[in-house]
């Protein structure tokens, strides 16, 4: 057995090895930065280029140069983070992958080593210095364990900072050996890796985990991308964490067809934030479109929460009919109910029967958007006012007079068409409508309940009234998440509106069908007066906490991936939406016809078995039936329980920050308090002056974050506040990596253990 300064020695010799690794690492680094510049500076100087040919080849240089030179120039805290120590394989490279059996399972001696990192760095002849972590060769790092270690004889995690290593942890996969290198005894530093990147503090974003991937956690991220892969798992699995890696490695493995075309779907903005980070240390930046549910529609940010009673009605499937009338309603509030024209020498009048026959008439039965529609119904407009014009009139007898009927017909609409009376009229009869528009017409609940006809109920439609009242007759105003979907299905119902500017195109374009040869610098100068445009169709699409999608919400990103391949990943036990097997149809109408995979995650990388034993109480009666995912560690400490001595609103405050105060002085992290939603402005004045470590959360906002220590404020209240409210509780209970408190009020008094009724 090693001493312990033998041990201190085995690991600064290891450190100093891998020092000099990562020395060689830089250097090329550093060379290849050099390459790069120069062939930036080298294209602009070359401004005269003979042919278009040659000018867009030498953008494309400049450009794939300068996207070199971005990702070489990225700093990154681990850039090498790994290695593993490889058997001799029985068998050469196949595809590019290669064996991953040993030759001799029982010969010892370490036949290849590699180094795995955010991306990948050849030696001056082309021999791999690092191996980029989503190749094949870096998966035995991931997938290797004891019991099936493949070629593995050990696996290293490199700790290091910008260019220092700091330390070094090993495991032993091969312990019935005594494996060498070179020769050499093969020295095994240190334990628990992972256990060590599982205890470090939390900032306000997240960390990348490409250095502590799991097996289960790999096998998701290098899925076959056909079809749907669909991921559960129990909260601290990982699963946004495994999401986004795997974005990152399907634009590795095919960027042809995944670059600038993935969307990240997350339930809140909060977690956007929270996660946009990830993919630019991954070595990605700029290829995937990270986006909270409340803002897939361009040019809307949802800013504000509805009721839970107000969100059951808004995200139900029954919108859908709803609003396609409300759409057709809006059409006729306030419409005219006559029109007058003078034409042909008298006055042609429609009444309001005649008008109601041509408004059918242009809606027909069929799907047209209605803003699509008004050609149509201008047209059929200036139909019904020929029939009056010519209602006493013979009909033509021969094709001589048929013509000459036809002519009087044309120079009818001509005159017609241009009288401001009629103008006027259609703009009033057909205006062009705004999905803001239409939805603001909701806000009136006599108006709905005209339209609705067993699609919601009056108390709904008083519930949906009360909570688009913010909003002007036009629709503006802030909404919320639900509002936003009910928004991008009117727009699928509406259209475009017809556009009074036209853009004028060159008569040449028109005749050559070429487009303007432009050059980079040109671009590059552009820039700045660029409109930036919403992508609507992506190539993948991840959802993430999937089991909190609505109907209308799973049809709002459905219109976004019609031709795409999918990552959904959720857990029902933590979703906040009453109705699963409505938003199941909704995510299967989604889906349809494709192909799907599933995956479970089942171990708890987050919270300590501690805190996981409370959260496994409130899970059984939220959920009954579903297992918790095993905790791994543990640390000793069990949650702590509180409680406010009176109903006081300023006695709560203050066992609040008291508790918040506590857990700051103990961990290094973050620390958030948790609270029901209509206490959120309550529970902000209660981190005032503590510092940009303390957050006040409601219940909703927690999802997919984690922090070093929680204090869950009002259990009771989180639970009572909707018909999910236990499966809400349950993931509030479950966001902390070190430290619990449950602070009670006197609605769940606590027992002599301080325990409160609801989680004993």
């Amino acid at each position: 057995m090693h001493s312990s300064s033998d041990s201190d020695t085995i690991r600064d010799r290891e450190i100093a090895g891998e020092q000099r690794h990562l020395d060689t690492v830089y250097h090329r680094l550093e060379e290849k930065l050099a390459e790069a510049e120069y062939i930036l500076e080298d294209a602009a100087k070359r401004v005269q280029v003979g042919t278009p040919g040659a000018l867009a080849e030498r953008d494309a240089q400049v450009y794939r140069a300068g996207a070199h030179l971005h990702r070489l120039n990225a700093e990154f805290e681990d850039f090498l983070f790994g290695r593993i120590d490889l058997q001799q394989a029985d068998a050469p490279e196949e595809h590019g992958i290669p064996s991953q059996t040993p030759l001799d399972p029982a010969d010892p001696a370490v036949a290849e080593t590699l180094h795995i990192g955010r991306l990948g760095v050849l030696d001056a002849e082309f021999g791999p210095l690092v191996i980029d972590w989503r190749a094949p060769a870096a998966a035995p790092f991931y997938r290797s364990t004891p019991l099936e270690p493949g070629r593995v004889i050990r696996r290293r995690v490199i700790r290091s900072k910008g260019r220092k290593v700091l330390g070094v942890e090993d495991d032993l996969l091969r312990p019935d050996l005594t494996p060498t290198l070179d020769g050499q005894e093969l020295a095994v530093v240190g334990d628990g890796a992972l256990m060590a990147s599982l205890g470090r503090a939390r900032s306000h974003s997240m960390r990348d985990i490409v250095s502590s991937i799991q097996r289960e956690q790999d096998e998701v991220i290098r899925a076959p991308a056909p079809g749907a892969t669909l991921v559960t798992g129990g909260p601290g699995t990982g699963k946004t964490a495994v999401a986004l890696h795997r974005a990152a490695f399907l634009l590795y493995q095919d960027r042809r067809r995944y670059a600038g075309g993935i969307l990240v779907v997350s339930p809140t903005a909060l977690l956007v934030s929270y996660t946009e980070g990830v993919l630019p240390s991954l070595g990605e930046e700029g290829q995937v479109a990270i986006r909270a549910v409340g803002s897939l529609v361009d040019g809307i940010e949802a800013g504000r929460y509805d009721t839970p009673e107000a969100a059951h009605v808004k995200g139900s499937a029954r919108m859908v009919t709803l609003l396609r009338r409300a759409a057709k309603a809006a059409l006729e509030l306030g419409a005219p109910t006559e029109l007058k024209v003078f034409a042909k020498g008298e006055a042609l009048r429609l009444d309001a029967n005649k008008l109601r026959t041509v408004r059918g008439n242009v809606i027909g039965s069929g799907g047209t958007p209605l803003n699509l529609l008004r050609p149509r119904a201008r047209r059929l407009l200036l139909d019904a006012l020929w029939q009056e014009a010519i209602r006493h009139q013979p009909r033509p007898s021969d094709h001589y007079a048929r013509e000459q009927r036809q002519e009087e017909k044309e120079a009818f609409d001509e005159y017609v068409s241009d009288e401001a009376v009629f103008l006027d009229f259609l703009d009033a009869w057909w205006p062009a409508l705004t999905p803001r528009r239409v939805l603001a017409t909701l806000k009136q609940s006599r108006h709905t309940n005209r339209i609705a006809r067993r699609a919601v109920t009056p108390d709904e439609a008083r519930l949906l009234a009360s909570s688009l009242s913010g909003l002007t007759d036009r629709g503006e105003g802030p909404l919320s998440a639900h509002d936003v979907a009910m928004v991008d299905e009117l727009q699928l119902l509406l259209g475009e509106a017809a556009r009074r500017v036209v853009r004028e195109v060159d008569a040449v374009d028109m005749l050559t069908g070429l487009d303007e040869v432009t050059t980079y610098a040109d671009r590059s100068s552009r820039q700045r007066d660029r409109v930036p445009v919403e992508r609507v169709e992506y190539a993948h699409v991840i959802v993430d906490e999937a089991q909190d999608l609505t109907p209308m919400q799973w049809r709002m990103v459905g219109r976004r991936s019609r031709m795409a391949t999918w990552t959904i990943v959720g857990d029902p036990a933590q979703s906040s939406w009453p109705f699963p097997q409505e938003a199941q149809a909704a995510m299967d109408e989604v889906l349809a016809g494709k192909p799907r995979r599933r995956h479970t995650l089942t171990v708890n990388y987050r919270n300590p078995s501690e805190i996981a034993e409370v959260a496994a109480k409130v899970l059984a009666l939220a959920a009954p039936g579903t297992p918790s995912p095993t905790a791994v560690r543990s640390t000793g400490l069990a949650p702590r329980f509180a409680a406010a001595a009176s109903a006081d609103p300023a006695v709560f405050a203050a066992a609040a920050r008291a508790e918040l105060t506590r857990l700051l002085a103990e961990v290094d992290g973050t620390v958030a308090v948790v609270v029901p939603m209509d206490r959120r402005a309550e529970a902000a004045g209660w981190i005032e002056g503590l510092g940009e470590r303390a957050v006040a959360l409601g219940s909703l906002e927690a999802k997919g974050l984690e922090y070093d220590a929680t204090v869950v404020a009002d259990p009771v209240g989180i639970a009572g506040e909707s018909e999910a409210g236990l499966r809400v509780l349950y993931v509030a209970l479950t966001r902390a990596t070190q430290r619990l408190t449950v602070l009670s009020g006197p609605d769940d008094l606590p027992d002599v253990d301080g325990v409160p009724a609801l989680l004993r």
